[in-house]
């Protein structure tokens, strides 16, 4: 019986790549979208998984996708990949706007709180197993040696830490859950549209921006570790 693993943003670079890995390791990826649903669906046929309306910034589809998940009993729920993300917009702290802000907030915190605390009560807790991963950024810390966060990406830095601080605290009240992160720098996915191409070319030439499938094989691996069954499939 295949473990089913719920993708969060499974439409973009990092989360696609996810669902294939996750599909050749012997998961079933239930891949979500707030909008790019052709997309979405694609993917979930390639990799004999579900495509989900799941938008985090609207709580009518959270509980729409939780009465989804929660109905197809038949095979167990692994756990959950938190690698949703809301457009980068470039500013200045003085100059952020409330509503970039809150969507980063609700795409980061709100939202999987809410999803997660639903998944808890209807099927995790009674498991007493589970994985939850959280892509974080190494744009949080971008200088390691003074722990200063990289410029101009205030919305998203800020609520990639509330992102690590719900990680935290999901950790602390269930410890029986296996809860970790990834923390990838540039990757290869549409966010990097909102940076000039005469920045991100020296990045590339360099080989300073991962491949979303590294990123992807990083999180399988956290599924791998409690699922040996799916494990040896991924390694034969």
């Amino acid at each position: 019986m295949s473990e089913r693993v719920l993708v969060c943003g499974g439409s973009g670079g990092i989360c696609s790549a996810t669902c294939a890995a996750l599909a050749r390791a012997g998961f079933r990826p239930i891949v979500t979208y707030a909008h790019a649903r052709e997309r979405a669906e694609q993917i979930a046929r390639a990799h004999d998984g579900l495509a989900l309306a799941l938008d985090l910034c609207d709580p009518r589809q959270i509980a729409a996708a939780l009465a989804g998940v929660l109905d197809e009993t038949e095979e167990p729920l692994a756990g959950v990949v938190l690698a949703a993300s809301a457009p980068l917009a470039l500013e200045s702290f003085a100059k952020l706007r409330e509503s970039d802000l809150e969507r980063h907030w609700r795409v980061n915190v709100l939202g999987p709180q809410s999803l997660l605390s639903g998944l808890l009560r209807g099927v995790l807790r009674k498991q007493r197993r589970g994985v939850v991963i959280g892509v974080l950024s190494r744009a949080m810390r971008a200088d390691a040696e003074l722990e200063r966060a990289f410029p101009m990406l205030g919305a998203y830095v800020i609520a990639k830490y509330g992102l690590e601080g719900l990680l935290a605290v999901l950790r602390a009240d269930h410890p029986w859950l296996t809860v970790r992160s990834v923390v990838p720098g540039f990757t290869e996915t549409p966010l990097l549209e909102a940076f000039d191409a005469r920045f991100l070319e020296p990045l590339r030439a360099r080989g300073e921006i991962a491949a979303p499938e590294d990123v992807a094989q990083a999180i399988v691996a956290e599924f791998t570790r409690i699922s040996p069954r799916a494990g040896s499939r991924l390694r034969g």
